[in-house]
């Protein structure tokens, strides 16, 4: 299978990755189907899980690779790295001021963004695509990345990539029910729950191709793409995630999930990469 994925170029290899991420989305928010409810405790110790992955990827994955690639393009290697990583966070930062979404668990009174009358499950599905954003286009530049042959003592191999791709679908697990729980214990119909839960990852394989084609026609703002792409998910690590699974008094089980989601992704990246 790897080698059948491996022999693709690039942007076809950006687009099933993407699939995949959206499927696993898919697959959590099918629990909804089967499940009515579920413990607190439970989904604030995915919630934790879900950080720490995006955490080691951001590092492993993404920030340590642009370090490497600024170095081999004679740039020092603080700016990319840097640059990178302050302008992904912006971006989400003002997608957040701006696109009109609520984050699972609030009321509808406290939506962000730009006011409108949109229904709260339209408002919960973007929320959870703002967010899913940084995450395809991290695939997709991954995956650009070997394309363009900087991967030879950069610290970016399709072994990695696909590490990349790995993680992140483990984390959108708990994102695909994140947004369908709610929804149903709210009333909404179980399948109209996992069509809204879903729904929500189809920008990855599309944020996946993106990434993908962009670095393959831009090689030199790769490693600033990478530190985009890790900027962004720090960003919603630290705005969503985090203090999410904080605050309904599961500090330390929460805090346990992400030290295993924040293992899980390094040994991926460590033995895939």
């Amino acid at each position: 299978m790897i080698d059948w994925l491996q022999s693709l170029n690039p942007v076809s290899q950006a687009l099933i990755a993407g699939l995949f991420t959206w499927s696993v989305t898919a697959v959590g928010a099918a629990v909804v189907v089967f499940v009515g409810k579920m413990s607190r405790a439970v989904l604030d110790t995915i919630l934790g899980f879900a950080a720490g992955v995006m955490i080691a990827a951001s590092f492993w994955s993404l920030l340590l690779p642009a370090i490497s690639m600024a170095e081999a393009q004679g740039v020092p290697t603080w700016i990319p790295a840097s640059v990178g990583f302050l302008m992904g966070g912006l971006f989400l930062r003002l997608a957040d001021k701006f696109l009109p979404h609520l984050h699972p668990g609030f009321p509808k009174t406290d939506a962000e963004g730009v006011k409108t009358k949109w229904e709260k499950a339209t408002l919960l599905v973007l929320a959870i695509t703002l967010h899913n954003i940084p995450e395809g286009l991290a695939v997709g530049v991954a995956f650009g990345a070997v394309a363009v042959h900087l991967d030879t003592g950069t610290g970016t191999t399709f072994g990695g990539a696909v590490a990349l791709a790995l993680g992140i679908g483990l984390q959108n697990f708990p994102e695909g029910i994140a947004v369908a729980l709610p929804l149903r214990c709210a009333g909404v119909s179980r399948l109209r729950s996992f069509w809204y839960g879903q729904l929500s990852a189809v920008v990855e394989p599309v944020a996946a191709v993106f990434g993908a084609a962009a670095v393959m026609a831009m090689a030199p703002i790769l490693p600033y793409a990478l530190a985009f792409a890790a900027g962004a998910m720090i960003y919603v690590v630290v705005e969503e995630l985090i203090p999410e699974s904080q605050c309904h008094g599961n500090e330390d089980i929460a805090t346990m999930g992400a030290l295993g989601g924040f293992t899980v992704m390094m040994i991926l990246d460590i033995t895939l990469g």
